[in-house]
């Protein structure tokens, strides 16, 4: 009885420690990116580094403007292009399809999530860049870098994260209460009345906490978005115009900045303001889907 007690208390306390390690490696890296990025934090004002539009590692200047708004860009636009879409699939699938036809939709869009970037990239390099630079762009008489570009970025990123939005977003729609459904639609609604205001608005803080959670995702994505994005340092205008988001600096830069000063501390310091972005809208979408399961919201 004493061996088969003591069996059980090692194997609880390996797997509380196996627990506490995998919580605790978020940490380790936080702290071990601020301890690179630290030298560059020291030495050049923050504000300088955030809005500052000149990046010239050779000459110590370590500008993140251009990649802060390149990054907001794509993301931005991919998210313009994938909230109204997926939640119309979403509401689509909740309160329309049939058990049958759902069953069949969502294998795809899992599988859409089980896609690796770099397969995204191909797609777009292969498909969306040359109908950017052959059919859209010459229709809207503008001009583009061969079709690279935030449009191109936005698009595919879009793409990635339409399963996030769509699997979260149609598990809150079908979580509101069928009772709220059945008393709109007694008292004379129509069945998109009572989607519109009735469903969505009951499931109104899930559909953020799963725009939060596709933002997040579209944030930190690098190898698709490198690969269409066109990867110019420059401030955009428009999003026909190319962009260089930080991930993209990450993977392209990473390697060669050994030899420059503060170079190294810089592309952590990029890793870091990522890492911390990425943490704060999870967080957020988190604290929101806790909520909605306590009933407060």
């Amino acid at each position: 009885m004493n061996t088969r007690r003591l069996k059980d208390r090692i194997s609880s306390r390996l797997m509380l420690s196996a627990t506490v390690f995998a919580c605790l490696l978020f940490f380790f890296m936080l702290i071990g990116l601020f301890i690179r990025a630290y030298p560059i934090l020291s030495t050049v004002p923050i504000p300088d580094l955030l809005f500052s539009t000149e990046w010239s590692p050779n000459a110590g200047k370590f500008g993140f403007l251009p990649f802060i708004m390149g990054t907001l860009w794509v993301t931005g636009l991919a998210l313009i292009i994938a909230v109204p879409i997926s939640l119309l699939s979403s509401i689509y699938l909740s309160e329309y399809a049939g058990n049958r036809l759902r069953d069949t939709v969502k294998p795809l869009i899992d599988l859409l999530a089980g896609i690796p970037s770099v397969v995204y990239g191909l797609w777009g390099v292969l498909a969306v860049v040359p109908f950017i630079k052959n059919t859209l762009a010459p229709a809207l008489g503008v001009e583009t870098i061969g079709g690279y570009g935030i449009l191109a970025g936005g698009i595919v990123l879009s793409i990635m994260v339409f399963p996030i939005i769509i699997s979260v977003t149609a598990e809150v729609i079908r979580g509101v209460s069928q009772d709220l459904r059945g008393v709109s639609l007694s008292l004379g609604a129509t069945k998109w009345q009572t989607i519109k205001h009735v469903v969505l608005r009951k499931a109104r803080p899930g559909i953020f906490a799963a725009i939060v959670l596709g933002f997040s995702r579209a944030f930190g994505e690098t190898m698709a978005v490198l690969m269409v994005v066109g990867n110019v340092a420059k401030m955009p205008s428009s999003v026909f115009d190319p962009a260089y988001p930080l991930p993209a600096l990450i993977a392209n830069t990473f390697g060669e900045m050994m030899s420059i000063p503060l170079y190294d501390s810089a592309i952590l310091l990029a890793a870091l303001m990522l890492l911390l972005v990425v943490l704060v809208f999870n967080v957020l979408a988190r604290i929101t889907l806790i909520k909605i399961e306590r009933g407060v919201i």
